[in-house]
């Protein structure tokens, strides 16, 4: 049977690092997605293509549908997938088994390099196809905390937890007056979410920050004000830079910059949000930035 489905990105706003350990995070979808096409045919195989945001093929493969061998391209991207596809075939042992092959097709909209959550989408895709719970197959591949699949599911901001282990999203509705202040720029440094996840598990995680940082999503959510959110990045970036001992981005390149600045998800790379004026995207602009959006362009 023929299937298609397309699953949103991500960003996470607040928690970082923490929220693998139970932290509240506000989280937000984007409007940015991957796709995912699957067209049944007789071949008894499953052939796979991976376009990017340019629609360049950056996987081009072909399984064997029984035990997913690779025939055709073995690389590291092919493998990766052969062990998502392994997964959910062990999670759920029907998935592709009553048909004869067939081709699927995946489009990104957004660069694999902006951290927005290309695996993350890809597990929600497979997951919607072969039926199965879409954090399984995550935790069967990828540590983390599952707040990309919540956002890969969700339809609006949203607050998630883990609860004994256990994932948690709550919709919530974050769309306050000063969207127009608030930017999301790329940092053009591509960070490896499991190396870091790995780096903070080394660190000796306190009950007291965990606290803090759920005080503060929620203070993140109720503010009113631009100025309320500002005090709130600064309060956050305080918190992360001191458990981390790196310095806050802003004071690393942008002491100048007449707003707050805050780092998303693995600190030092992907994006970073902003909170200033509403000429923002000028400044970071002539700083050499060129991937810059506004806050109604990447939500």
């Amino acid at each position: 049977m023929d299937f298609k489905i397309s699953s949103p990105g991500k960003l996470l706003i607040t928690s970082e690092y923490y929220v693998t350990k139970g932290a509240l995070a506000l989280a937000i979808p984007t409007k940015f997605r991957q796709s995912l096409d699957f067209k049944c045919d007789n071949s008894n195989k499953l052939k796979w293509k991976s376009f990017d945001k340019e629609n360049d093929l950056w996987i081009h493969c072909e399984f064997e549908l029984s035990g997913f061998k690779i025939t055709k391209n073995k690389n590291k991207f092919s493998k990766t997938l052969q062990s998502i596809l392994i997964s959910a075939n062990k999670i759920n042992p029907m998935f592709l088994k009553n048909n004869s092959g067939g081709s699927v097709a995946t489009h990104l909209n957004f660069s694999r390099k902006w951290g927005l959550g290309t695996s993350s989408t890809l597990i929600n895709n497979i997951s919607k196809w072969a039926n199965i719970d879409p954090y399984e197959l995550l935790w069967s591949n990828y540590k983390g905390s599952g707040y990309d699949i919540a956002c890969a599911l969700a339809k609006t901001p949203i607050l998630y937890k883990l609860e004994k282990n256990i994932p948690i999203a709550k919709s919530v509705q974050f769309n306050p007056d000063y969207t127009k202040n608030i930017f999301f720029i790329y940092l053009n440094k591509k960070q490896d979410s499991n190396k870091e996840i790995d780096k903070f598990f080394e660190m000796k995680i306190s009950n007291l920050t965990i606290n803090k940082l759920s005080e503060l999503t929620l203070e993140f959510i109720n503010s009113k004000t631009l100025l309320d959110f500002q005090n709130c990045i600064k309060k956050h970036e305080n918190i992360i830079s001191k458990i981390l001992k790196i310095d806050p981005v802003k004071n690393k390149y942008f002491k100048d910059y007449k707003g707050q600045i805050k780092s998303l998800g693995a600190w030092g790379g992907d994006f970073i949000l902003a909170a200033g004026p509403t000429n923002s995207s000028e400044y970071f602009y002539n700083k050499g930035y060129k991937t810059i959006f506004n806050y109604k362009e990447m939500f």
